[in-house]
C-alpha cells in the first residue's frame, strides 16, 4: 500500500473510471433510472441539503471556476485531474455515508507531490496551482471525516461551491474537543419561594406581555434544562433521539469552522483556509442562513422569526429576543444587541431629565437676571469692537436674543444635570457587569476561557518569508516574528497616529481662522440682514464645515488604522482586532471631540484685553465666546455633530453601503440580465447567500455606538437634550443593525464570548472622563464666558 493510500487522500481517477462515475452520478443524483423523492426534491431545491435531500450543508466554499470557452491547462503536461473527481459523490459508500473511489484506482497528482515536499512540482498556470491546493485540502477535509459536494453547474457564471456537511460522529468529536455544553435529560422545576412574590411575579409578566416577542424563550415556564459539557462517553445523559436537530446549524456552522482552521495544506509551508482565502484559492466561506425571510410559503425557521420579531420597525416598543439573537448568531453578536438594548434603556431616564432640564430653561428665561439686565432699553452699554479695523463700537442691548436662547442652556438646573449624568455614567456601567454575568449563567458559559486563536494568514506569510530567507543562510526554520521585526512597523504606527492628530488639529485651527475672517467680512458687507446675524452664521457654517471634515475624516483614519495594524502583523484574529479597535477609537474621538474640547476650554481664554490681544500670523485676533459665554457655541457644535452624525453615517450609511455593494457584487457576477422571479427560482439558498454582504465585524457597530456616548456624556450640560435624540437614534438603530444582520450581510460565524472585550475598557475610560468633565466643565466653560 502506497503512503497515499494509507493517508487516505484522494487522487485523480482514471478517464475510464471517471466516465463509469459520472455514469453513476447520473444515475443516482440525475434522476435519469430514479426521480428523487419530494422529500429529496424540496430539499436540494432550496440548496440546504446535498443533492439527496438528507445531509445538511453545514458550511460552504466557494473558488473560481473557469469559462467554458476559456480552455483548459494541465497542471502536468501528461494528465490534468479532474477537480470533480475528489468532491462529487460517486462511487461505493463508505461508512460516513461519503460516497468514495477505490484507493487503487488513483494516480500520483501533484497534490500528493506537495504533501511530500517535492521540489520538482510544475504547474502551468497559477490555476492550476490553486486547483491543486484546493485538491488536497479537500481530501484533508474527507480525513478529518467530513462530506463534501462540489456544484459547478450553477446560474451564477464563474463561480464553483463546495458543501461541507459534519456527519454525526464529527460533530460529537468536535463538541468535546470544544467543550461545548450540551442540554441533558435532568430537567427540574423551579418554584417561587412564597406565594406573595408568584402572584407580584405574574402581575409584572402580564402587565409586560406586550412587550415581549412571541418567541419560546419568553414563554414563562418553570421547568428548567440542566447542561453539562458534551462527552461521547456519557451520551446517555443527553437526548440524543434527535440527531438530526440535537445540534443546531450555529453549533454545527462553528463545529466546521473549527476544522477549516485546524486543517492545514502540508506544501512546503502549512496554509490553512484563512491562507486559503488570502491567495484566493477560495474567495469566500460562509454558513448558510435557515431559510427565506421574504417568502410567505417559507417555512418557518429561526431567521424567519428573527425578521418577524426582532428586525421589523412595527416592533420597535418590543423587548429584543436575545436568547433566539445567541441562538443563530452566537454569544459575541449576543453580547452587543444586550448591550445597546441595555444602553438604550438606560437612556430613558437621562432624556426624561434632560428634557426637564430644558423645559425649566424655557420657563425661568423671563426671570434671569443677566439676560434681563442685558436686554433693558436702558442699560444701553456701548462694548468694544469684535475685530480690528473694520468692526465699529457696538451696543449690549444688540445681544439680548444671545443671552436668552443662552439661558436654555445654561441655568441652574444645568449643574444638576452635569452631577446627574457623572452619576447615570457609573450607574450604567455597573448595570452592565451585572447584566452581563447573568448572560454568561443562562448561556452557560461560566466556565468558558477563550483558547489560543490559531495564527491570521498574514502572519503565516510573514513567518514563511522570514525562514526562507533565514534557510538561505544558515539553514534554520523560525517559527515566530520578534519585536525586531516589528520595529519598523512600530514606528510607522506612532508617527502616523501623530501625523493624523496633526491634520486634526490643523483642520480645527483652520476652521478657526474661517471664523475670524468671515466674521470680519461679514462685517464689512453692505447688507443689513447680514451684519445683524454674524454670530449665528459664523457658528452655524463652521459647525457644519467641521461635521463634513469629521465624517470625511472617519472613513480615512478607519482605513489608515487597518493599515497600520495590518503592518504590524499580529499574530491571532484578537490581537489584530484589539490593535485595530485601539487605534480606530484614538483617531476617530480625537476627530470628533477636538472641535469640542477647544470650544470648552480653550476658546475665550486666549483672548487677551483691550490694548493689547493676542493674534495669530500678526493679523488675525483670537476670537472670543460670545455675550452670554460659550455654553452656547458650544452646544451648536456638539447638537449639529452628533445629530449629523446619527443621520448621516450611522443611518444613511449602514442603509446604502450594503445595498450598493449587494448591487455591484450582483452586477459583476453577470447575473443583472435575469428578472428578479425568475432569479428566485433559479438561485439555491448557497448562492442566493454568495450574494450578500461579509460579515466585517462588530467594530463599526460598537465604535458608532461608543462615540454616541461621548457626545451623551462628556459635555452634555451644553445639550440637555442630547440623551433624547440619541434614544431616538437608538431605537431605530437596533431594528437597523438587526434587519442588516437577518436580511443583508452572510451569516457569520458563531463565537463564543463571556464579555465585550476591550470595548468594557473604553467604555469604563470614557465614562471616569466624563465624570471629571461633568463636575468641572459648567462652571468652567460658563466663568471663562463671562470673564
Amino acid at each position: 500500500m502506497t503512503e497515499e493510500e494509507e493517508s487516505g487522500v484522494h487522487l485523480p481517477l482514471t478517464a475510464e473510471f471517471r466516465q463509469q462515475t459520472h455514469f453513476l452520478r447520473d444515475v443516482i443524483f440525475h434522476g435519469k433510472f430514479r426521480a428523487l423523492t419530494a422529500e429529496e426534491n424540496t430539499g436540494s431545491q432550496h440548496g440546504l441539503f446535498f443533492q439527496d435531500g438528507q445531509r445538511r450543508v453545514d458550511y460552504v466554499l466557494t473558488y473560481p471556476v473557469r469559462e467554458p470557452d476559456g480552455g483548459r491547462s494541465s497542471i502536468q503536461p501528461e494528465h490534468r485531474p479532474n477537480e470533480n473527481d475528489i468532491t462529487h459523490n460517486r462511487g461505493s459508500q463508505t461508512q460516513g455515508g461519503d460516497l468514495q473511489t477505490h484507493p487503487s484506482s488513483f494516480q500520483s497528482s501533484p497534490a500528493a507531490d506537495v504533501e511530500k515536499g517535492h521540489p520538482e512540482e510544475t504547474f502551468s498556470s497559477p490555476e492550476d496551482h490553486k486547483a491543486a491546493r484546493r485538491e488536497e485540502f479537500e481530501a484533508k477535509l474527507r480525513t478529518m471525516g467530513l462530506e463534501l459536494e462540489r456544484d459547478e453547474e450553477t446560474t451564477i457564471p464563474g463561480v464553483g461551491f463546495v458543501k461541507i456537511h459534519a456527519p454525526w460522529n464529527v460533530l460529537c468529536r468536535e463538541a468535546e474537543l470544544m467543550k461545548l455544553k450540551m442540554p441533558t435529560k435532568k430537567v427540574y422545576e423551579v418554584q417561587p419561594s412564597s406565594s406573595v412574590l408568584k402572584k407580584i411575579s405574574s402581575f409584572v409578566n402580564k402587565v409586560l406581555e406586550p412587550l415581549h416577542p412571541h418567541v419560546e424563550e419568553h414563554q414563562q415556564t418553570n421547568i428548567k434544562q440542566l447542561s453539562h459539557t458534551f462527552s461521547r462517553e456519557k451520551q446517555h445523559l443527553f437526548d440524543c433521539s434527535d440527531k438530526d436537530n440535537f445540534f443546531d446549524s450555529r453549533t454545527r456552522s462553528s463545529i466546521v469552522f473549527e476544522i477549516l482552521k485546524r486543517t492545514k495544506c502540508k506544501a512546503k509551508y502549512s496554509m490553512g483556509i484563512t491562507s486559503l482565502l488570502g491567495s484566493g484559492v477560495y474567495t469566500s466561506a460562509y454558513p448558510l442562513h435557515d431559510g427565506d425571510v421574504n417568502e410567505e410559503i417559507a417555512e418557518h425557521n429561526d431567521r424567519k422569526l428573527l425578521y418577524e420579531e426582532w428586525a421589523n420597525y412595527s416592533v420597535f416598543y418590543k423587548y429584543q429576543p436575545i436568547g433566539l439573537v445567541r441562538k443563530y448568531f452566537g454569544e459575541k453578536i449576543g453580547l452587543y444587541f444586550a448591550w445597546l438594548g441595555l444602553y438604550t434603556q438606560m437612556l430613558i431616564p437621562a432624556s426624561l431629565v434632560g428634557v426637564i432640564v430644558f423645559l425649566y430653561g424655557c420657563a425661568t428665561v423671563n426671570e434671569n437676571i443677566p439676560s434681563v439686565e442685558i436686554c433693558h432699553p436702558k442699560n444701553n452699554i456701548t462694548m468694544c469692537p469684535l475685530c480690528d479695523r473694520v468692526c465699529s463700537y457696538w451696543k449690549l442691548s444688540t445681544a439680548c436674543g444671545t443671552a436668552r436662547a443662552s439661558h436654555l442652556f445654561d441655568n441652574p438646573a444645568t449643574v444638576f444635570f452635569s452631577i446627574f449624568m457623572a452619576l447615570w455614567a457609573a450607574m450604567f456601567m455597573e448595570h452592565w457587569k451585572r447584566r452581563q454575568m447573568r448572560l454568561c449563567y443562562e448561556w452557560n458559559l461560566t466556565g468558558f476561557e477563550e483558547e489560543e486563536d490559531h495564527p491570521r494568514a498574514d502572519y503565516e506569510f510573514k513567518v514563511m518569508q522570514k525562514s526562507l530567507k533565514m534557510e538561505q543562510k544558515s539553514q534554520h526554520k523560525i517559527e515566530k516574528l520578534t519585536c525586531g521585526d516589528r520595529l519598523p512597523a512600530y514606528m510607522t504606527n506612532l508617527v502616523m497616529i501623530l501625523l493624523m492628530i496633526g491634520v486634526t488639529f490643523a483642520i480645527v485651527f483652520g476652521v478657526i481662522l474661517y471664523r475670524i475672517s468671515t466674521k470680519a467680512a461679514l462685517h464689512m458687507s453692505s447688507s443689513q440682514i447680514s451684519r445683524n446675524h454674524i454670530q449665528l452664521t459664523v457658528k452655524t457654517t463652521a459647525a457644519i464645515i467641521n461635521l463634513v471634515v469629521i465624517l470625511i475624516l472617519d472613513e480615512v483614519y478607519g482605513a489608515v488604522a487597518r493599515w497600520l495594524t495590518v503592518l504590524e502583523v499580529p499574530k491571532t484574529e484578537k490581537s489584530f482586532e484589539e490593535r485595530l479597535i485601539f487605534k480606530t477609537f484614538v483617531l476617530k474621538f480625537v476627530n470628533a471631540f477636538t472641535p469640542i474640547i477647544y470650544i470648552a476650554f480653550f476658546r475665550g481664554r486666549l483672548v487677551g484685553r483691550p490694548g493689547r490681544y493676542l493674534y495669530v500670523f500678526e493679523s488675525y485676533r483670537m476670537e472670543e465666546c460670545t455675550h452670554g459665554g460659550c455654553l452656547m457655541e458650544l452646544c451648536i457644535q456638539l447638537s449639529i455633530t452628533m445629530l449629523g452624525k446619527q443621520l448621516i453615517q450611522n443611518n444613511l450609511f449602514e442603509i446604502g453601503v450594503p445595498k450598493l455593494k449587494k448591487l455591484i457584487r450582483f452586477i459583476r457576477s453577470k447575473q443583472a440580465a435575469f428578472h428578479g422571479e425568475e432569479r428566485k427560482q433559479k438561485l439555491q439558498r448557497y448562492e442566493t447567500d454568495h450574494f450578500l454582504e461579509p460579515f466585517a465585524g462588530l467594530t463599526p457597530e460598537y465604535m458608532e455606538m461608543i462615540i454616541q456616548f461621548g457626545f451623551v456624556t462628556l459635555f452634555v450640560a451644553s445639550f440637555p437634550l442630547a440623551p433624547l435624540f440619541a434614544l431616538l437614534n437608538n431605537i431605530i438603530e437596533i431594528r437597523l443593525d438587526a434587519k442588516k444582520f437577518v436580511t443583508e450581510l452572510r451569516r457569520p460565524v458563531a463565537a463564543r464570548a463571556k464579555d465585550i472585550g476591550i470595548w468594557y475598557d473604553i467604555l469604563r475610560a470614557v465614562a471616569k472622563v466624563a465624570i471629571i468633565i461633568n463636575i468641572s466643565s459648567p462652571a468652567n466653560i460658563t466663568v471663562h464666558g463671562e470673564s
